[in-house]
């Protein structure tokens, strides 16, 4: 993967740049793809439903409100998740289970760590445009994430080598 600092770089009229307030908390520090949204709250039984579909290399986005009451991803989906080909997921709000989540093939990004479950109410929006870390995300666009951050584009991003 080309460092989201050389995409900044060439690509700076084309990308929005996420806020630097998500920590990593996956097995993957840098992993790109196409982006699947979901807003919630409190709830994850839309994130449940999508890491148990074919992930195809994308990266779910989901806003949760930046609620850092309950966890909108553990060990067991992140597991379904890197298993189902899920190049990555991200949550503006909490996440469990440190110590699974870095064993997982899958990059893992969030506002923080939360020993509380999620409510179980089937409730959320799939494929909507969300915020997210001062950005806005929409279904189809191209994330990239590293070390240095996390850049978003309506367009995937090459450089020419």
């Amino acid at each position: 993967m080309t460092p989201v600092c050389d995409l900044c770089d060439a690509f700076s009229e084309a990308v929005q740049v996420l806020e630097p307030v998500l920590k990593s908390y996956g097995g993957e520090q840098a992993f790109f793809g196409q982006v699947e949204t979901i807003r919630t709250h409190e709830d994850n039984s839309r994130v449940r439903d999508a890491v148990n579909e074919p992930g195809s290399g994308r990266i779910l986005v989901v806003d949760g409100g930046a609620s850092l009451k309950r966890s909108l991803l553990g060990g067991d989906l992140a597991g379904k998740a890197a298993s189902n080909g899920w190049a990555g997921v991200i949550v503006n709000g909490a996440v469990r289970d440190a110590a699974e989540l870095e064993t997982e093939a899958l990059g893992v990004l969030a506002l923080a760590l939360i020993p509380m479950k999620t409510e179980k109410r089937d409730l959320g929006v799939r494929g909507v445009p969300i915020t997210v870390a001062g950005a806005v995300v929409r279904r189809g666009d191209w994330l990239y994430a590293d070390r240095d951050g996390v850049i978003v584009s309506a367009e995937p991003l090459h450089l020419q080598t």
